[in-house]
């Protein structure tokens, strides 16, 4: 089924379940009428509204096989975002685009996965799929049949920056498919982002490559957010949305003493020190020099 009568059916607000959304459309995301070698149609599982929202969109992607801290960053700005009311688009993939993803979701913001395979065979298929068919957008240029491809990903990789008004890559290697998106990007007159990391970290050396090339250089989502909208966009959320007293969720990729660690978690000091105490006897943190403690 295609979307010339889907206004008459669902609205534009529902969630749909693999509708064909045609070029020229209602419901075909305008961005990409106007990029480079545009989709004749795309399919759709999912809030279709999502499709064509006019709230901001940007985009994080990343490596799939990202350090802890290119997961905790990856979560942090995705739910940063997605509480400022800024659509998070990224790619299903495993790493930092499911960390993105799951972010967004985790504060109710929308999110929009582009696949590399059609939405009856996604991939990869993990539970995430279902979560973001109920609760954001799954897109395809391919048919629901059609199985993942190696070359189906570099085509993606343009509807995911077409879609976005600008694009952070948190980490990735330096021949990382990360870095195609972000050519995509520039190319499309869509700002590029990175994410600096550690001179010793494999996974930071395409980004610190970006950064040698032009792309800007942020350390936050309030950051990034001024640098796309201005102080009249959308404010990410300063507070932290981890769910309150997680204390090994609030250390994901940190390494953080108890007074910081009780203000991440919104619990007292007191009562942080003696769980700290309990998790270092069961072995899942560890205490380092300085009254520092990391995850085991």
């Amino acid at each position: 089924m295609t979307d010339r009568g889907a206004g008459r059916r669902w609205g534009v607000t529902d969630t749909v379940d693999c509708l064909c959304l045609e070029r020229g459309s209602p419901s075909f995301p305008p961005p990409l009428e106007h990029i480079d070698g545009p989709p004749e149609r795309l399919w759709a599982r999912g809030r279709l509204a999502l499709a064509r929202d006019p709230s901001p969109k940007v985009a994080l992607v990343g490596t799939r096989a990202p350090t802890p801290y290119g997961v905790a960053q990856a979560m942090r700005f995705g739910r940063a975002l997605g509480r400022a009311g800024v659509v998070v688009v990224s790619g299903l993939a495993q790493g930092i685009d499911q960390a993105a993803h799951q972010g967004a979701l985790e504060v109710g913001g929308g999110t929009v996965a582009v696949l590399g395979s059609g939405l009856d065979r996604p991939w990869p298929r993990v539970p995430l799929v279902d979560e973001i068919a109920r609760h954001g957008l799954l897109l395809s240029e391919f048919e629901p049949d059609r199985g993942p491809r190696p070359h189906h990903f570099p085509l993606r990789n343009r509807l995911i920056s077409g879609l976005v008004d600008g694009l952070l890559v948190i980490e990735a290697a330096g021949a990382s498919g990360s870095l195609i998106t972000a050519r995509w990007a520039a190319d499309q007159g869509r700002e590029v982002f990175a994410l600096p990391g550690r001179v010793d970290q494999p996974m930071a050396s395409g980004c610190h490559r970006l950064l040698r090339e032009g792309a800007g250089l942020v350390e936050s989502p309030e950051e990034l957010l001024q640098c796309l909208y201005g102080e009249s966009g959308p404010r990410a959320a300063r507070d932290d949305p981890r769910p309150r007293g997680d204390l090994e969720a609030s250390l994901l990729g940190e390494t953080l003493d108890a007074d910081a660690l009780a203000q991440r978690a919104g619990r007292p000091v007191e009562e942080v020190l003696v769980e700290l105490v309990r998790l270092e006897l069961e072995g899942r943190v560890v205490r380092a020099p300085g009254g520092l403690y990391r995850l085991a």
